[in-house]
C-alpha cells in the first residue's frame, strides 16, 4: 500500500521540471564571467601602451644610457611581458575552464597548452608567474643600491622582501598541498 499524497505537494514531474529549470540557470551563469575577461583584454592593452611607453622614453636617451638603466629597462620590459603573459593564459584557461570551450579547430597557432591547463595547473602557473614577477621587482629595487651614493629606503625594502617571501612560500604550500592531493586521489577513488 502506498503512503497518500500530501494535498500540497506538487505531482513529482514538475518538482523534477524545476530542480531541471533551476540547473539551467546555475549552468548559464558561467557567463557572468565572460565581463571579466574581456576587462583582462583591457589590461592587457595598457600593458602593451605601458610597455611602449617606457620603452619609447628610455630609447629617447639612449645615448644616455648606462649599465644599470639598461639593466632596470630591461627588468621592466620582462616585469610587464610577463604580467603580460600572464594575463593571456588566466583569459584563455580561465575561460575554456569556466565558461565555455574556444573553437579554433586545428588553428596552428593555437597554443599547445591551451585545453589540457586545469584548475590545479592554472594554480601554479598563476602563483609562478606572481613569484617571478615579485623577484623581478625585487630585482629592480636592488639594483640602485650599487651606486656609491645610493639611498637606501630601508623600510620599503625589507618590505619587498617579506611580501616576496610570502608569494615563495605561499607556491611551496600550494605545491605540497596539490600533491598531496594528487597522491590521495587514487586512494579515495578506490575507497568510494
Amino acid at each position: 500500500m502506498t503512503a497518500p499524497r500530501e494535498p500540497d505537494a506538487p505531482p513529482p514531474s514538475t518538482l523534477k521540471k524545476l530542480e531541471i529549470g533551476f540547473e539551467r540557470v546555475l549552468f548559464a551563469a558561467r557567463w557572468i564571467l565572460a565581463p571579466l575577461y574581456l576587462g583582462m583584454i583591457g589590461a592587457l592593452a595598457v600593458i602593451l601602451v605601458v610597455f611602449f611607453r617606457e620603452l619609447v622614453g628610455e630609447l629617447a636617451h639612449i645615448a644616455a644610457i648606462d649599465t644599470e638603466r639598461a639593466l632596470v629597462l630591461a627588468l621592466s620590459l620582462i616585469d610587464l611581458s610577463l604580467t603580460a603573459n600572464l594575463l593571456l593564459i588566466m583569459i584563455l584557461a580561465g575561460y575554456e575552464n569556466f565558461v565555455s570551450k574556444l573553437h579554433l579547430g586545428d588553428h596552428e597557432d593555437r597554443p599547445t597548452w591551451m585545453g589540457t591547463v586545469d584548475f590545479a595547473d592554472l594554480k601554479i602557473k598563476l602563483i609562478a608567474s606572481i613569484v617571478a614577477i615579485s623577484a623581478i621587482s625585487l630585482l629592480r629595487a636592488f639594483l640602485p643600491l650599487a651606486e656609491a651614493n645610493a639611498h637606501v629606503d630601508a623600510p620599503r625594502l625589507m618590505w619587498m622582501i617579506a611580501i616576496h617571501l610570502t608569494f615563495v612560500v605561499s607556491a611551496l604550500l600550494l605545491a605540497v598541498m596539490d600533491w598531496i592531493a594528487s597522491k590521495s586521489a587514487p586512494h579515495a577513488r578506490a575507497r568510494g
